[in-house]
């Protein structure tokens, strides 16, 4: 995996762990790599769906005040419309979820409607549908912040839609090496299994056996 890349994620599982002294080290070493700032400030937006505001802000100062890099003033966002978020979303959400998104739409609303709804217009198509950072990236990200996590479901799930993005299992797999020093022994057990059901394979990710 490429040095921009790996830093980009390393900064996800951070900003999902709330470590700020992490935070602000993975935010130079993202620097001296090199890291693209819009894809900083892709990734501090869709931290918000993934591990929630209080971790995504935290993370969003530590970055500002690190980087010294201001946010922009305004947003392209502020002038697109729910319609256009929903076909999109929809869009992308049938990339990462290929065959089963329609089960997926099924048992999501199943748990309620606007689950469903908000998960499409809001999560897929307001947020993983800009332009910015491309979905395979976004997906190693998710995949990172979801290790932390510890939440095995929806780690399953994101690492399918990181290949169905155009990752390979090799790169599933350094994603949570990547992540390693971030995750508990549990989460980092979850992960390992996880892996091994998506990829057939029962390595863990830096193993040498």
């Amino acid at each position: 995996m490429d040095a921009v890349t790996a830093a980009v994620i390393g900064f996800a599982s951070a900003t999902a762990l709330g470590d700020e002294r992490r935070l602000a080290a993975r935010s130079r070493h993202a620097l001296v790599v090199a890291v693209p700032p819009v894809w900083m400030d892709e990734l501090l937006l869709q931290s918000v769906l993934m591990v929630g505001y209080p971790r995504a802000l935290v993370a969003a100062a530590v970055w500002r005040q690190v980087s010294g890099i201001r946010a922009p003033a305004t947003d392209q966002s502020f002038a697109e419309s729910g319609e256009l978020w929903r076909q999109r979303g929809e869009e992308t959400c049938g990339v990462v979820y290929g065959a089963n998104y329609q089960r997926l739409r099924e048992n999501v609303r199943a748990l309620h409607p606007a689950l469903d709804a908000w998960m499409i217009t809001e999560g897929y198509g307001r947020v993983l549908s800009r332009p910015g950072l491309d979905l395979m990236r976004r997906e190693l990200c998710t995949i990172a912040q979801i290790a932390v996590l510890g939440s095995p479901h929806q780690l399953h799930s994101h690492m399918r839609g990181a290949l169905h993005a155009g990752a390979t299992p090799g790169m599933v797999a350094a994603v949570l090496a990547i992540a390693d020093p971030d995750l508990a022994e549990g989460a980092r057990e979850v992960a390992g299994q996880t892996l091994a059901r998506v990829t057939g394979t029962v390595k863990r990710p830096g193993s040498s056996d």
